[in-house]
């Protein structure tokens, strides 16, 4: 089995994929497959692959700036996507926050807080 590097996309475009659809969006290597996507997601995280759908974004035009001369046009690298579709009961911990304890409160609460106390 080859093994296939996944980085998580994080925008609120996955997001919401994730939450309604159950599609959860990862960055590839440019040489991956869906297939290896497939296997990749399945034995990493535990899940039924349904559907993998891979996208190739084209980098965007930037201004590159230089001491002394003309602006040029420079590109950012091309990114490859996969967009894995899991089984209804498969979840992948993406998004979930980590279980921390309480927050503590602020500052400005914790000195009304003495100052009622005082009185």
């Amino acid at each position: 089995m080859n093994s296939v590097t996944l980085k998580p996309r994080m925008s609120e475009k996955a997001y919401a994929l994730s939450m309604a659809d159950n599609v959860y969006v990862f960055v590839v290597p440019k040489t991956a497959t869906k297939l290896t996507v497939a296997d990749a997601v399945s034995s990493q995280f535990g899940v039924t692959v349904l559907q993998v759908r891979i996208v190739v974004q084209k980098g965007k035009a930037v201004a590159a700036r230089r001491k002394r001369a003309r602006a040029g046009v420079g590109y950012r690298a091309d990114m490859k996507k996969a967009y894995v579709t899991v089984a209804a009961g498969d979840h992948i911990p993406i998004f979930d926050a980590p279980e921390d304890k309480a927050p503590e409160p602020k500052k400005a609460a914790k000195k009304a807080a003495s100052k009622k106390e005082v009185k």
